[in-house]
């Protein structure tokens, strides 16, 4: 008698986030960039994409959903997409213009019915010109800003394409004794969270709120560079440095986000691999600009950047992190060169505290919102926990207020004037400088003030909005880079920061995972992965 050979066995990747719960799935994760990293670019693609397939080079924007795209040389506020034929959504639709018009009206189009306001901040935020999508034909699209602005396609690998026909099914099925159509929204977008369809290499098939999420292979993906191996990836919510550390280390997970520094030598004894590389990432302290906020005197900003040894934090994060001299490296084409130096001079730090009528008996006091965990926070109780003694040499006396990570980040887009900034004149999310809105823009322009945007000290003038314009509006790229560059100087310059570290993205794993590329990037890309 013949015996069928057994089945393969399920390849099966699980991944601890340090994430509290787990990112929304409905094509526009929270979570900050932790969730565009796991429930964002695994399931969707988005019209532009970040190349993710170097370990050496930085990331670049390259196409994804459009295969070109051109601004019209007689009105910059207007782009024309043309989109990738053939490519179906998870739940077997096509991909056309439509989609795209339609996913642009879910976060702009308040009368639209499949409008949902859940998913505006974390959208809106991060392309704020942009004001609407038409279609051209089936495969063309033009989206229109609200100025011209040279940055948009970069900021268009945000806005992840999920599927009309599927949420249109699951507004459908919603009870006909719901007649309130936003509620009648809201439940179909709650129905596509729990079942998901996007157009990217993996599809979501199970979730549990604040415990686990499950993708399987989308072995039909229209990349055949991207086509998974690994047949099911789970996501596993452990905010805690040291529980994730353990969970790696007994085998319940196979890759953990930012294991905790003192475990570093155990793990890498264990036969786990330790990825790292330099991040286009920033850990500040953004500091308030509203009224009567210590931090109005530029002194202040400069003696607390003054004030920090950024090398002995390294050596406590177990070599983990990057010293930072502004939101760009001296090597990067934005640098400029700016006047004020960022580093460790407890001296001149001192100096100028007393001239700004501070001492050890009469101390600036200070209160900071941060967060126990999250995205890109690298080990922020730590490292808060350092920065409030370190300051403390120079008159500052810190107050740190630690609450739940999207809790912060939300309020990073609600502000400094808001409650539920706790009185806070200072606040403690990091962020990605891979484009220059996210780097700079949205940190220093009047326009970018809560809640547009994460301009949440307030912090602007005219002259920061006039070099806004000028990169904005320049469509050349070294003449841009030049416009940028004068941008960052005074950023620097004026402080409107305590720059901390960059990231490096420390994240170990199983030896078993192979295929890995960790990117310059806060990105990384699990659809080429294997696992033995």
């Amino acid at each position: 008698m013949l015996v069928a050979p057994a089945m393969a066995q399920e390849k099966v990747l699980r991944i601890g986030m340090t994430a509290a719960d787990i990112p929304r799935t409905h094509g526009q994760p929270d979570q900050g960039f932790e969730g565009n990293r796991f429930t964002g670019i695994p399931m969707y693609d988005a019209l532009t994409a970040w190349d993710l397939s170097s370990a050496d080079k930085a990331s670049v924007v390259v196409p994804g959903l459009a295969t070109e795209w051109a601004v019209d040389a007689n009105d910059k506020t207007k782009w024309v997409f043309k989109l990738r034929p053939g490519v179906k959504f998870h739940d077997g639709s096509a991909l056309t213009a439509d989609a795209i018009v339609w996913n642009v009206e879910k976060v702009l189009k308040k009368e639209a019915a499949h409008f949902d306001a859940s998913q505006v901040g974390v959208t809106v935020s991060r392309m704020p010109t942009l004001r609407s999508a038409r279609k051209i034909d089936d495969l063309t699209v033009e989206l229109t800003t609200s100025e011209p602005d040279s940055f948009l396609p970069i900021n268009l690998t945000n806005l992840f394409i999920a599927s009309p026909a599927h949420w249109n099914a699951k507004l459908a099925a919603v009870p006909t004794s719901v007649t309130d159509p936003a509620e009648r929204a809201k439940q179909a977008w709650v129905a596509f969270a729990a079942e998901p369809s996007g157009t990217g290499p993996f599809r979501g098939v199970r979730l549990q709120p604040r415990e686990r999420f499950e993708m399987v292979a989308n072995k039909t993906y229209w990349d055949p560079k991207r086509t998974p191996k690994i047949d099911r990836v789970v996501l596993l919510p452990l905010a805690d440095a040291n529980a994730r550390t353990a969970a790696l280390l007994s085998g319940q997970v196979d890759w953990v986000e930012a294991p905790a520094p003192d475990a570093m030598p155990r793990i890498k004894s264990g036969g786990f691999t330790i990825y790292s590389n330099p991040q286009p990432h920033v850990w500040p302290w953004q500091f308030s600009f509203a009224e009567g906020s210590p931090w109005l005197d530029k002194r202040v900003r400069h003696a607390a950047n003054l004030c920090v040894n950024r090398e002995e934090l390294k050596t406590l994060l177990g070599g983990m992190m990057g010293i930072p001299k502004g939101s760009v490296s001296p090597d990067h084409p934005w640098w400029g060169n700016p006047s004020f130096d960022i580093k460790y001079d407890l001296a001149s730090a001192k100096k100028l505290m007393t001239e700004a009528g501070h001492s050890a008996a009469k101390p600036l006091k200070v209160k900071v919102l941060t967060s126990a965990s999250g995205s890109g926070q690298m080990q922020p109780v730590t490292m808060n926990e350092y920065l409030q003694q370190a300051l403390k040499e120079c008159f500052f006396d810190v107050e740190l207020d630690v609450i739940e990570w999207n809790a912060v980040f939300t309020n990073w887009r609600e502000g400094a004037k808001d409650p539920k900034a706790r009185g806070a004149n200072a606040i403690n999310v990091t962020f990605a400088t891979m484009d220059p809105f996210f780097a700079m823009v949205r940190f220093v322009s009047t326009k970018a003030f809560p809640p547009v945007s994460n301009n949440w000290g307030y912090f602007g003038n005219a002259e920061f909005d006039g070099l806004i314009a000028k990169a904005r509006s320049t469509f050349d790229g070294k003449e841009r880079d030049a416009a940028l560059a004068n941008l960052h100087k005074r950023i620097v310059e004026e402080a409107p920061f305590l720059w901390v570290a960059h990231d490096v993205g420390p994240r170990a794993m199983s030896a078993k995972v192979k295929g890995v590329v960790q990117p310059k990037s806060w990105f990384i890309d699990i659809a080429p992965m294997s696992i033995n």
